[in-house]
């Protein structure tokens, strides 16, 4: 059987993952919790301190900053295998696999590092597709925000863009949260 998979979009602190969390733990099955966070500075270090004390003790924790569909595969089958997967956050993974590229090859193009993106996505949605488990993808909505200064930033924005629309299309249910307040858009017209 082929998972569900809902996606989550919202702007920083506007209480996505909380709507995730709490729609996956309303599901009271045994849960995964995918972080995908790097420590890279103190304050860094301290969010993700956070979050792993606000998650429930119950559930199990990969903590995976790039290689999400090799790492994750092994976790989805066989006993003890969680019934949900939450993934938090695909904007956090995008950031991590464009800043892994361009530190391994410098001066890689615009269009080298989009298609490795898209391919890391192509083989999550792939293993999603095939999996049992319940799957909640939150990120953060770009489509809305300032144009970055910067060309790296530029190009973040435009594959974190491209990506987001790709799991939304693959998604069964879309939800954007604003102010703590989500709203569905996929399926239209729903609830």
């Amino acid at each position: 059987m082929a998972s569900q998979l809902c996606f989550v979009l919202g702007g920083v602190r506007s209480g996505k993952s909380a709507f995730a969390e709490n729609r996956a733990a309303s599901l009271d099955r045994p849960t995964l919790y995918v972080a995908t966070g790097l420590v890279v500075d103190d304050e860094m270090k301290e969010r993700i301190r956070r979050h792993r004390e606000s998650r429930p003790a119950h559930w199990s924790t990969l903590e995976e900053p790039s290689n999400l569909a090799e790492k994750l595969a092994p976790l989805l089958t066989g006993p003890g295998s969680p019934g949900v997967v939450i993934l938090d956050s695909v904007d956090v993974w995008v950031a991590n696999l464009v800043m892994e590229l361009v530190m391994e090859s410098e001066g890689e193009s615009k269009s080298a590092l989009e298609k490795t993106v898209m391919a890391g996505t192509d083989k999550l949605l792939a293993l999603v597709s095939v999996s049992s488990q319940e799957f909640f993808m939150v990120s953060s909505e770009v489509g809305m925000s300032l144009v970055p200064p910067e060309p790296l930033g530029r190009s973040f924005q435009d594959m974190l863009g491209m990506v987001n629309q790709k799991i939304a299309a693959a998604a069964a249910e879309v939800f954007l949260v604003v102010a703590g307040l989500p709203t569905r858009i996929k399926p239209a017209g729903a609830e």
